[in-house]
C-alpha cells in the first residue's frame, strides 16, 4: 500500500492495515524529548532522536522486514515535535511486530561537515533491535546493495531471567576465554543444534566448565553489516565479509545474524538466553565493544545512521570540516568526547548491563575514547572517568585496548581508575623468552610476577590491571605461533601487507604443517610452555579460543575477512589433541588450587626467592633464559617454578621443603605428574617448564 503521511492536525486518527487479518489505529502525539530512543510509556510508545542540524525529521513504519515501502510516514514538525536538538513523537496504538526507520532533511554541504540524505532510511542510534536483509554472514545474503535493508524493530524488553544471579567473579578469580560467536560452533564438527549463533554458545557451556573458564569474551556482537566494505577475493571473486564484526552499525542492538529465530526480536531474546544460561553455569560475559568508529567509513562510505542524522556532531572532522580524521584505520573516528556522543556511549553501556545483563566490556582501540573533539589526547578524558565512576557501571569489568591506529600507546598509563588493560608487553616478552631471544630472563620474571614495571604505580597498583595473553584474535593462533616464521595472509587479498609483521614467532624448523615427529614434538612442548607461563603468572589470564586444541589459521594472522574454515573452530582437533585440552584444564585447576599465583597484589621479597642454574644467581641479562623461583604460600606450603628456554638442559638445585616436592607440571613429559622429587639436584630439559608443589605436610 502507498505510504500515509501524518496530518498537521495531531489529534487525527491514522487508520491503516497491518496485514490481511489485523486492523490497527495509531494516534500521533507530541511526545517527550527524554529518554532518547524508542521506549514504552504508560500511554503509548515514545521516540526521541537527537539531531542539531536537521531541518525536518520523519518516522517510517514498516509492516515487515522485507516490505518494499513503509506503510506509514509520520512527519515531525519542528514547531511541535522538537525540543532543543531533540525530535520526538508519541505513538498511541499497537506497534508489536512493526519495524521503523528515520529520514532526516538538512544541509547537504559536505564541505561544512553536513551529509544529510533526505530520502535515505536511517537506523535510529538507540535502537535495541534491528532487522532486515543485510545482516547475514551466509552466502544467501543479497549481493546487490540496493536489495539490502536495515531497519529498527520495536523491541519488547520483557524476558524471563529465571532468578538468574550474576557470577561477579573477582579479577583474581577470573579466567577469560576469548571467542567468536559464529566461529565457535559454525563448523560441522561442533555438531551444534544452533551453529554459529548465540544459542550455539550455550551448547558449549559444559566444555567451558570442564576447561575451567570463568568468563567468555565475545568478539563484537553489536549489529554490523558483513558486506559493509564490499570486498571480493581477487582470485575467486567470492565476497569477503566483515567476519570479525569490528565495523558496527547499531551500537545498542545484538547482531541479528547470530539469531536462530526469524522474528525481529529474536536476537535480543536469544542473546539474553545465552547470558542467562552462562550465568547459571557461573560464567561471566564480557563484550568486545567498538565505540571508536562505525561502518560508515570515510568520505565515500555508506550512510546507515550517524552520518545522515548529524555527521558534524558524531564524527571528528578535519579543521575545514570536509574530511574525516581517521585515528582508527577504518575511515572515520567517533567524536567520543563531544557531550552528546559521550552521553550516548554511557547510555549504550548501561543498556548492555541493565537490559542485557553483561558483566564487562573490552574496549577496542580504547585510546580513541581519550581524544578530544579535535583528536588530541586528553590528560583527563571525561568519558573514561565517567565510565569508571558511573553508578551503574562501577562494578562491571572494564578492559582497555590501550592504543589506537594513530600512534597513541598508553599501556601501563591508561587514564582513569578501575580499568584493566590488554598487556601487549606480556604477549611479546613471553613469546621472545620461549623463542630464545637472548637477555629475556628479567623481562620474563617481571611478566610472571604481574608487570610491576607497568602497574605498581607507586605502591598503589595491582597485577590484576594486567590482562595477560600470549595470543588473541588479532594475530597468530598459538599453534601458528610455533609453526610459522612469517605471516601468510595472501587469502585476504592485500598482497600479504596486512596484519602484524613482527610476531616473535618460530616455525621450529619447518614452515607450516609437517609430519616430522621431532618438529611436532617441539611445537607441542612450546605450546605447553607458553600456556603454563600464562596460567602461572599474576594478572588476569586470557586464552584465545581453540589454542587449547591447536586451532590453526594456516599462518593467517589477520583473518578478519575469513568466514570459513580458516577461522572456524574445528572440534575434531579437540579430540585429536585431548591431552592438550586436559593439560590446560589441569593448569587452570592448579592456579585455582594455589591462590598465591593469582593474588591481587605484587609479590613481597618474603614470598618469592629466585633460583639460577647450577645453584648460582639468575643471569637476568644472559643469553640462556634460564630462571626458577620458590613461591611461598600461606602456612608452610610452597611452589617451585622452573623455566628453561634454552635448547640445552640445565641443572637446578632445589632447596628442602617441609614435605617432599611433587611434580605438578612437566612440559617435557606432561603425563608424568605423579612423580616425587627430593630436594637436591634436578636436570631440566631444554625448552621445558616444571612446577613442583610442596603441601607443607610432612611425608
Amino acid at each position: 500500500m502507498a505510504p500515509l503521511r501524518c496530518s498537521r492536525d495531531h489529534r487525527a486518527l491514522l487508520r491503516y492495515s497491518l496485514d490481511a487479518s489485523k486492523n490497527g489505529t495509531v494516534r500521533i502525539g507530541r511526545g517527550e524529548p527524554l529518554p532518547l530512543g524508542l521506549h514504552d510509556c504508560h500511554d503509548g510508545t515514545n521516540l526521541a532522536v537527537f539531531s542539531r542540524h536537521a531541518t525536518q525529521m520523519a518516522l517510517l513504519l514498516y509492516e515487515s522486514v522485507d516490505a518494499p515501502a513503509p506503510c506509514m510516514k509520520v512527519d515531525l514538525e519542528p514547531d511541535h515535535h522538537r525540543t532543543g536538538d531533540v525530535w520526538h513523537v508519541r505513538l498511541h496504538g499497537d506497534l508489536r511486530g512493526m519495524l521503523y526507520a528515520l529520514q532526516a532533511e538538512g544541509p547537504g554541504e559536505p564541505d561544512r561537515g553536513h551529509r544529510f540524505q533526505p530520502d535515505r532510511p536511517l537506523l535510529e542510534p538507540y535502537a535495541a533491535s534491528v532487522a532486515g536483509t543485510g545482516w547475514s554472514l551466509s552466502t544467501t545474503s543479497p549481493s546487490d546493495p540496493a536489495a539490502r535493508t536495515h531497519r529498527c524493530a520495536v523491541t519488547d524488553h520483557w524476558f524471563d531471567w529465571q532468578d538468574e544471579v550474576r557470577p561477579r567473579h573477582s579479577w583474581s578469580e577470573t579466567i577469560i576465554y576469548e571467542t567468536h560467536v559464529r566461529g565457535l560452533t559454525v563448523h560441522p564438527s561442533s555438531e551444534a543444534v544452533h551453529p554459529g549463533q548465540f544459542l550455539g554458545v550455550v551448547e558449549k557451556i559444559p566444555y567451558f566448565k570442564r576447561l575451567g573458564a570463568t568468563a567468555v569474551e565475545l568478539m563484537p556482537v553489536q549489529a554490523f553489516d558483513p558486506d559493509a566494505r564490499r570486498r571480493r577475493d581477487p582470485l575467486t571473486g567470492a565476497a569477503m565479509p566483515d567476519y570479525w564484526g569490528y565495523d558496527p552499525v547499531a551500537l545498542f542492538a545484538p547482531m541479528p545474524g547470530y539469531a536462530a529465530g526469524s522474528s525481529p526480536n529474536a536476537a535480543v531474546t536469544e542473546f539474553k538466553t545465552m547470558v542467562r544460561e552462562l550465568h547459571k553455569a557461573g560464567i561471566e560475559v564480557i563484550l568486545d565493544v567498538v565505540f571508536n568508529h562505525t561502518a560508515e567509513g570515510g568520505e565515500t562510505g555508506q550512510t546507515y545512521s550517524f552520518r545522515g542524522l548529524d555527521n558534524a556532531i558524531y564524527y571528528i572532522l578535519s579543521p575545514d570540516r570536509s574530511r574525516y580524521l581517521d585515528f582508527t584505520g577504518c575511515g572515520n573516528t567517533l567524536n567520543c568526547n563531544h557531550p552528546v556522543v559521550r552521553s550516548m556511549i554511557i547510555d549504550c553501556l548501561r543498556h548492555w548491563v541493565v537490559h542485557m545483563h553483561v558483566d564487562g566490556f573490552r574496549f577496542d582501540l580504547a585510546s580513541i575514547l581519550g581524544r578530544d573533539t579535535d583528536g588530541r589526547i586528553l590528560a583527563n578524558p571525561p568519558l573514561l572517568e565517567q565510565i569508571a565512576e558511573d553508578p551503574l557501571l562501577r562494578d562491571v569489568k572494564l578492559i582497555a585496548e590501550a592504543w589506537d591506529s594513530a600512534g597513541a600507546f598508553q599501556v601501563g598509563r591508561f587514564p582513569g581508575t578501575g580499568w584493566a588493560e590488554w598487556n601487549c608487553h606480556y604477549r611479546d616478552d613471553i613469546r621472545r623468552f620461549w623463542r630464545g631471544d637472548p637477555g629475556m630472563a628479567g623481562r620474563f620474571a617481571t611478566r610472571l610476577c604481574g608487570s610491576a614495571d607497568l602497574y605498581q604505580q607507586g605502591g598503589n597498583g595491582s597485577p590484576i590491571k594486567s590482562i595477560n595473553f600470549v595470543t588473541c584474535h588479532d594475530g597468530f593462533t598459538l599453534n601458528d605461533l610455533v609453526s610459522y616464521a612469517t605471516k601468510h595472509n595472501e587469502a585476504n587479498g592485500e598482497d600479504n601487507q596486512d596484519g602484524m609483521s613482527e610476531n616473535y614467532s618460530d616455525n621450529n624448523g619447518v614452515e607450516g604443517p609437517t609430519e616430522d615427529p621431532g618438529v611436532e614434538a617441539m611445537r607441542l612442548r612450546q605450546i605447553r610452555n607458553m600456556l603454563a607461563s600464562l596460567l602461572l603468572s599474576r594478572g588476569v589470564p586470557m586464552l584465545l579460543g581453540g589454542d587449547e586444541f591447536r586451532r590453526t589459521q594456516g599462518g593467517n594472522n589477520n583473518a578478519y575477512c575469513q568466514d570459513n574454515e580458516t577461522s572456524w573452530h574445528d572440534w575434531t582437533r579437540a579430540d585429536r589433541h585431548k591431552d592438550l585440552v586436559g593439560f590446560v584444564s589441569d593448569l587452570i585447576a592448579l592456579r585455582k588450587a594455589h591462590p598465591v599465583l593469582s593474588a591481587d597484589r605484587f609479590y613481597t621479597p618474603g614470598e618469592i626467592a629466585w633460583l639460577g642454574p647450577n645453584d648460582g644467581p639468575v643471569n637476568w641479562d644472559g643469553p640462556d633464559n634460564q630462571v626458577g623461583c620458590i613461591v611461598r604460600e600461606n602456612g608452610s606450603g610452597a611452589l617451585c617454578l622452573l623455566f628453561n628456554a634454552a635448547r640445552a638442559p640445565c641443572r637446578f638445585v632445589i632447596p628442602p621443603a617441609p614435605a617432599i616436592w611433587q611434580v605438578a607440571v612437566d612440559t617435557a613429559a606432561p603425563a608424568a605428574k605423579a612423580s616425587a622429587v627430593a630436594s637436591g639436584e634436578l636436570m631440566l630439559e631444554g625448552r621445558t617448564t616444571m612446577v613442583l608443589v610442596s603441601s607443607g605436610v610432612a611425608s
